[in-house]
């Protein structure tokens, strides 16, 4: 049986971070699921709080310290623009008290976002106005402006780019991601950091969350290979197929070298997350063959996680 998430997570000899409260700050663009992923969380068991004015963020979490609480999430976004400038000032405060923080960030195209909220017929919380012949143009001007406000975050959040995501999808990344734990606050090099191996078709596009981008076109293709076709790269014959192709094992060797070579830099330059995104034809074969295989090569120096994008869209029928 095949498997499209897999996590895999090295644990710290540190009890102390698993009596920590968690708070996940849940933030990104109008209309790229907050919704949901809010759902996701009180389904997994945090007290979740929607449109939180960051100006009440350290109130809450000495609130919910004081009530003995666990684990916390707190939705904020634009619609308290006028917060945001102290938001990261605040984020570093919690870790300095220890709080085991995660900042989520959710992304989409700007097509995608302009298409639900059409379907939606909702209004971005940024216009005024989005009436007339020009309301397109207006509403894809306030997704920029919003980006804008939100980009510090984003600059320190896992990016979960939701474009090509059903609700479920979301749900279900939303957990995965979750399973992996929190992070502490951060003692030593590569606890603070989480690595994401993500397989994609470059057909399909190419992830907004990805920090790095790997093509892999160029490999020996199991497609044309008739009894592997319909196979993927997590199945064992396809496996044993690729595994003995030159090509591919040079290609594994060369991007563990790069992510060897510059993952402790960007874990001593307080990064939390990295995305690496590994792109073929069709989703299918190669790129998911290396990013299973990469993601358990770096399990035992980093918390890694993997997600097989295109073959998640085909399990829950998209």
């Amino acid at each position: 049986m095949t498997q499209t998430t897999q996590t895999s997570t090295t644990t710290p000899n540190d009890t102390s971070t698993r009596d920590a409260l968690e708070v996940v700050v849940l933030t990104g663009v109008s209309g790229s699921g907050k919704s949901v992923a809010l759902a996701a969380l009180e389904d997994a068991g945090y007290f979740c709080v929607d449109n939180l004015p960051p100006e009440l963020l350290m109130d809450l979490v000495a609130l919910e310290r004081k009530n003995k609480a666990r684990k916390v999430a707190v939705a904020m976004d634009a619609r308290s623009a006028t917060g945001l400038p102290a938001l990261p000032e605040h984020l570093a405060q919690l870790k300095a008290q220890g709080v085991a923080l995660v900042t989520i960030y959710l992304e989409a195209t700007t097509d995608v976002l302009v298409r639900r909220f059409s379907e939606t017929r909702r209004a971005h919380p940024l216009l005024t106005d989005a009436s007339g012949d020009n309301a397109q143009s207006v509403l894809v001007e306030a997704i920029q402006l919003e980006r804008e406000l939100l980009s510090d975050l984003r600059d320190q959040a896992h990016i979960i780019d939701t474009s090509q995501n059903s609700a479920a999808g979301l749900r279900t990344q939303i957990k995965t991601f979750l399973a992996n734990g929190v992070p502490s606050s951060g003692l030593g090099l590569g606890l603070g950091l989480r690595l994401q191996f993500e397989s994609f078709a470059f057909k399909q596009g190419v992830p907004m969350d990805a920090d790095f981008v790997f093509d892999v076109r160029m490999l020996p293709n199991p497609h044309y290979e008739p009894t592997l076709r319909a196979q993927t790269g997590l199945d064992a014959d396809v496996i044993a197929y690729l595994s003995q192709q030159a090509a591919v094992s040079d290609m594994r060797a060369h991007i563990t070298a790069f992510l060897q070579k510059w993952l402790p830099a960007m874990a001593a330059d307080h990064r939390a997350y990295v995305t690496v995104a590994i792109g073929c034809t069709g989703g299918q074969h190669r790129s998911v063959y290396l990013a299973q295989t990469l993601s358990a090569d770096f399990s035992s120096d980093w918390s890694t996680q993997v997600r097989h994008r295109e073959l998640e869209k085909r399990k829950s029928g998209h």
